[in-house]
């Protein structure tokens, strides 16, 4: 597991590209036979991947979490981008498909991926936050039928902004949030650009009470996302490619342009769930 410490704007200021880039980038997620995980002492939060190839991956505390297993004192959001694949949770086996997402609560001592074909790998995304309270494990659909142990994304959770004439068009879709799946305070959701729309989360905004990791995805090789974060009068940028991660300490806007559409997964953790708690920030205050 690599750590890493927390910043102050103060010192942002004065980062060079490169410095920018080892601080709040994350890259080489999703390798094949691999379990990859950043500890980020901002909120805490424990961003990572798993790709489980032709043998299952289990997900362990490791040295640096001092705890006898993962979610011992921890809570786990998991939303999967590539080939179907499966989480046996405590025994209990879910199958995840393309874009199906899981809840894992605290307590929870045996989390072991598989994938149902090694040559389309599933590729699971992890966001943890440290918990205080067990909440139910739920799997995750954004369409479906109800059933035991399977939670459906409500309508009123999947929210279409902006417009083609502002290249903004986009459709938010909520997974973990407080009224539709319970955590103690992760919350994870996916946003989906529409073709000819390329910027997100624009106009931008801060949340001081919490912070937030993206996940970047569908882009092509040859495409990118201009990621930008800092002070809103003391902007700065992170070039993104397909399937990188990028850290937003509370303080930071974030937001980016593509050079053409894309999708994000956005999960936020600190100590407050209202979604929408949000500083905005008018176009014209950014510099």
């Amino acid at each position: 597991m690599e750590l890493r410490t927390a910043v102050s704007p103060r010192d942002v200021k004065t980062y060079t590209t490169q410095r920018l880039r080892e601080e709040f980038l994350i890259q080489g997620l999703f390798v094949p036979g691999e379990i990859k995980l950043v500890y980020s002492h901002i909120d805490r939060i424990i961003t990572g991947s798993a790709t489980p190839a032709e043998s299952a991956l289990e997900l362990t505390a490791g040295d640096e979490l001092r705890a006898k297993y993962f979610c011992e004192r921890r809570e786990l959001g998991v939303i999967n981008i590539g080939g179907k694949g499966t989480i046996t949770v405590d025994g209990k086996v879910y199958t995840v498909d393309y874009k199906e997402g899981m809840y894992i609560g605290m307590g929870t001592q045996k989390i072991v991926f598989e994938s149902a074909d090694a040559s389309n790998p599933a590729k699971f995304y992890l966001n943890s936050a440290p918990a205080h309270r067990t909440c139910p494990t739920v799997l995750i659909k954004p369409e479906g039928t109800p059933e035991e142990g399977v939670v459906i994304v409500k309508d009123e959770n999947k929210v279409e902004l902006g417009s083609l004439e502002l290249s903004n068009h986009r459709t938010i879709c909520k997974y973990i949030l407080p009224g539709q799946v319970e955590s103690c305070q992760l919350e994870m959701g996916m946003t989906k650009l529409e073709p000819g729309s390329v910027w997100n989360t624009m106009p931008c905004h801060t949340h001081d009470r919490r912070m937030e990791v993206y996940l970047y995805f569908d882009i092509p090789e040859d495409a990118f996302v201009m990621h930008y974060m800092g002070e809103p009068q003391e902007t700065r940028h992170i070039v993104m490619r397909n399937e990188e991660a990028v850290i937003s300490p509370s303080w930071s806007i974030h937001s980016g342009s593509g050079s053409q559409a894309y999708t994000f997964i956005w999960g936020m953790v600190g100590e407050n769930q209202d979604f929408d708690d949000m500083d905005g920030i008018a176009n014209q205050d950014i510099m």
